[in-house]
C-alpha cells in the first residue's frame, strides 16, 4: 500500500508561482510512475504531468508545457510540481497519483493510488 501526502496548495496571483509536494510512503515500485492531475468545478479530472522514478522521464499536458515542471527527489521519496506563470485557468483541485508504469500515464485509470487533493486558486 502506498500513501500520498500533498502540500503546497494555496492562493496565488496570476503570473505567480507555486510548488506542490507529494510525499510517498509505504512500498515503492522499482518501475512506477507518479503523476499530477487537476479537476476544476464542472470539469473532468485532467492530466497535468508525470514522471518515472527510473530515469526520470517526464510528460506534460499541452496546457502546462513551458510553465510547469515535475521533478522527483528519490532520497526524500517526494515528487514536486513547480508551477510558474500561473493563470486563472489553472485554478483547480490538484491530485497526486502513483501507479505502475503501464504506458498510458495520461489516463486516470492508469494510477492505483491518489492523494487527498489540494486546492490551487489563481486570482486575476
Amino acid at each position: 500500500q502506498v500513501q500520498l501526502v500533498e502540500s503546497g496548495g494555496g492562493l496565488v496571483q496570476a503570473g505567480g508561482s507555486l510548488r506542490l509536494s507529494c510525499a510517498a510512503s509505504g512500498r515503492t515500485f522499482s518501475r512506477s510512475v507518479m503523476g499530477w492531475f487537476r479537476q476544476a468545478p464542472g470539469k473532468e479530472r485532467e492530466f497535468v504531468a508525470s514522471i518515472r522514478w527510473s530515469g526520470g522521464s517526464t510528460l506534460y499536458a499541452d496546457s502546462v508545457k513551458g510553465r510547469f515542471t515535475i521533478s522527483r527527489d528519490s532520497a526524500k521519496n517526494t515528487v514536486y510540481l513547480q508551477m510558474n506563470s500561473l493563470k486563472p485557468e489553472d485554478t483547480a483541485i490538484y491530485y497526486c497519483a502513483a501507479g505502475l508504469d503501464r504506458g498510458w500515464v495520461g489516463s486516470v485509470v492508469s494510477y492505483d493510488y491518489w492523494g487527498q487533493g489540494t486546492q490551487v486558486t489563481v486570482s486575476s
